[in-house]
C-alpha cells in the first residue's frame, strides 16, 4: 500500500463486489451494508470535497441497494 491513500476504498470496492457475487438475500444484504460502512469510513478519512461528496454518494447507494430485494442469478 502507498503513503498517502485511503484504504477504505479499495476495501468498499470489495465489499460491492461481494455483494454483486452474493448468492442469497442475507449475504447481498450483508455485502452491502458491508460497502457503505466502508464508503462512509472513507468519506470521513478524506479531506477533498469532491472525494468526500463522491464517498457519501456511493455509501448512500450502497444503504439502498442493501434495501431492495435480492434476485440470485
Amino acid at each position: 500500500m502507498s503513503f498517502g491513500r485511503n484504504p477504505h476504498v479499495a476495501k468498499a470496492e470489495a465489499a460491492e463486489q461481494k455483494a454483486h457475487d452474493a448468492r442469497d438475500s442475507s449475504a447481498w444484504e450483508q455485502g452491502w451494508l458491508e460497502a457503505g460502512r466502508m464508503w462512509e469510513r472513507a468519506a470521513d478519512r478524506e479531506t477533498d470535497p469532491k472525494r468526500r461528496a463522491a464517498y457519501m454518494e456511493k455509501c448512500e447507494a450502497a444503504r439502498v441497494h442493501a434495501s431492495e430485494p435480492h434476485l440470485p442469478s
